[in-house]
């Protein structure tokens, strides 16, 4: 079913940063006033969510570490609350037997590596509670390095826990790391890497976004580049953007050798996304798209969900 499986490798859904009252439902993944909801997901259509537990910028030490461990509570109660309709995964394995089950396959991952609380022993708690990715910074400095928003690169820490984190089995995840960042983990790094929700800067030339050499790199390393609905990100004119800027931002890594690397990174709940891109209902209507411009059904599967699951399946076991 090429175009009815979904793999998205970015949401804020879980820490719901975005409400206006803060945790205002207990159930924040199935709550259907968020982009992203379980009882959202249309019928048949077999999705994995990777769900990000979104760490400010504002919290440090012990204060981000205790935050990360309520959000991982929170994400494995919802779990438990929804396992009718979820259920926690870890490996492509574990994703394909939730599909089996009719279950929406949920990936707990962290942005913001402030949640170790700058001690690379929390590193190895992270893989116990099934952590698969986590972004190195978001877009301040934390203890490992700097977002996109500052220009400083890897420290001394940083590197070391990059070490750490592949060891533990974990993807690094260079969304939000700034340029200088990126080259410094290029020299680090002994594993394939993701950009959960990252997009081209030559199409949109934001920080935010990947330079052409930086996307050449993670096609040579055979990482995964996800797809950010977030109109900043594809277009600069400040208006909202439409199918045709994401198209514009996937052809182009196409372009540069990524049939292999491109997927999706919604970033749902954690921007205002345009209401051609808001909801996993909308989503679904990709593969028609990508259809109509022209790609072959064998590609649009890879974009949609191949690309990750064989990610996942490859370098995580």
């Amino acid at each position: 079913m090429p175009l009815s499986t979904f793999f998205d490798l970015h949401c804020d859904t879980l820490t719901a940063f975005m409400d206006p009252v803060p945790r205002r439902s207990a159930h924040t993944l199935n709550d259907p006033r968020h982009q992203f909801a379980l009882c959202k997901l249309p019928n048949g259509v077999r999705w994995a969510q990777c769900c990000a537990i979104f760490v400010p910028d504002d919290l440090h030490g012990a204060d981000a570490a205790d935050y990360y461990g309520l959000h991982r509570d929170s994400f494995f109660r919802q779990m438990e609350a929804f396992h009718h309709l979820a259920a926690p995964c870890r490996t492509a394995g574990e994703i394909e037997q939730a599909w089996s089950a009719g279950k929406t396959a949920a990936l707990l991952t962290v942005e913001n590596a402030s949640a170790l609380g700058g001690e690379l022993s929390r590193v190895e708690q992270l893989r116990r509670d099934g952590v698969v990715m986590m972004t190195l910074t978001w877009n301040g400095a934390n203890e490992l390095g700097s977002g996109h928003s500052t220009d400083s690169g890897l420290t001394a820490f940083g590197k070391a826990a990059v070490r750490e984190i592949e060891e533990a089995g974990i993807f690094v995840d260079v969304s939000h790391l700034n340029d200088r960042g990126f080259f410094d983990l290029l020299d680090t790094a002994q594993k394939p890497f993701v950009a959960s929700h990252s997009n081209s800067r030559a199409v949109c030339p934001h920080r935010r976004n990947l330079t052409d050499e930086q996307i050449r790199e993670m096609v040579d390393r055979k990482c995964l580049i996800g797809l950010n609905y977030y109109s900043p990100f594809l277009r600069s004119d400040g208006n909202a953007a439409t199918l045709e800027d994401l198209w514009r931002h996937g052809e182009h890594i196409l372009e540069l050798g990524g049939e292999d690397c491109l997927a999706l990174g919604s970033d749902f709940d954690g921007a205002d996304l345009p209401p051609c891109l808001d909801s996993p209902e909308k989503i679904t209507g990709l593969g028609t798209f990508f259809l109509a411009k022209g790609l072959s059904p064998t590609l649009i599967e890879k974009i949609l969900w191949r690309n990750a699951l064989e990610f996942f399946k490859t370098n995580l076991t």
